[in-house]
């Protein structure tokens, strides 16, 4: 069944690609403005199903719902072209940004008539084996427009019930750790391989992979151990320097640390107490 909803894509790189076929396939009408882009977005929006407009202000005058894919550093400046027209529909910061960016444009959106929803994506490109849920967070009516648009997508969506710039802090939560485990897996193994010890260091991690963000519990531990982690951590740096490697992750991953000195070998102290320490006075 189509939907009455036209979708406008700013500016479908390879995730808002693969989102908006996934609308696409569920019977949404999604345009999308090729001025300016490279060949690379003109071959993914093509073959994404997505309908080409010559101008930005035809395609927001002919769509009730914009959705911002950009790279973070883009972010204002999209919201401002979409802002500059009188767009008066649903517009979707869905950026990887901080949640006050997230707060800033969508009051600036809704203070020129829009409305705001605040949404992150978690997860690879839709249709794989895992998962890609969008998180939405703001008015409660227009972030289940939003999601009704998905209903029957490989996208899940998923209403927060919380104020915008929520679903912002989500992303920016969950990326600080993917993130930098990513960088911090590159420097281990860039490590292990300048000594020869990478198969053995791979193996080790296989045999003992645990994520201390799925196990948050865990974390009451590490503060117990922190006061014998951070030297640990700068010999890490020194290792590092040796080898002709960055440091400056396990330098900050030892400042961390101090902050948690204060409760060596106590394990009884309750998460949101030691999660409380890192905040700077």
């Amino acid at each position: 069944m189509k939907s009455p909803v036209t979708v406008g894509l700013l500016h479908p790189g390879q995730m808002g690609a693969a989102i908006g076929h996934e609308l696409t396939k569920a019977g949404v009408r999604v345009l999308w403005c090729p001025a300016g882009r490279s060949e690379a977005s003109v071959r993914r929006a093509e073959q994404a199903g997505l309908g080409a407009v010559p101008e930005l202000g035809v395609l927001l005058g002919n769509s009730s719902v914009v959705i911002s894919l950009c790279p973070p550093a883009a972010a204002e400046e999209t919201a401002d072209s979409v802002r500059e027209t009188g767009f008066s529909g649903v517009f979707v910061e869905a950026n990887a940004i901080s949640p006050d960016r997230a707060e800033w444009i969508a009051t600036d959106m809704i203070a020129q008539g829009a409305r705001a929803v605040d949404g992150c994506v978690i997860g690879p490109p839709p249709g794989g084996s895992v998962d890609t849920h969008l998180y939405l967070a703001g008015d409660a009516e227009d972030a289940a427009v939003i999601a009704e648009l998905f209903a029957d997508t490989a996208v899940i969506p998923i209403p927060m019930e919380k104020p915008l710039g929520a679903a912002s802090a989500l992303k920016m939560a969950y990326g600080s750790y993917q993130k930098a485990a990513c960088a911090l897996a590159g420097v281990a193994q860039a490590l292990g391989r300048i000594h020869g010890v990478d198969e053995h260091l791979t193996a080790e991690a296989r045999r003992l992979a645990k994520s201390p963000l799925a196990a948050p519990e865990y974390l009451t531990g590490v503060a117990a151990k922190a006061w014998r982690w951070a030297p640990e951590m700068r010999e890490v740096s020194r290792s590092l320097v040796a080898a002709g490697l960055p440091r400056e992750m396990a330098e900050a991953a030892a400042r961390v640390f101090d902050f948690w000195e204060q409760d060596k070998d106590d394990q009884e102290l309750p998460l949101p107490q030691i999660l409380d320490q890192l905040k700077r006075s």
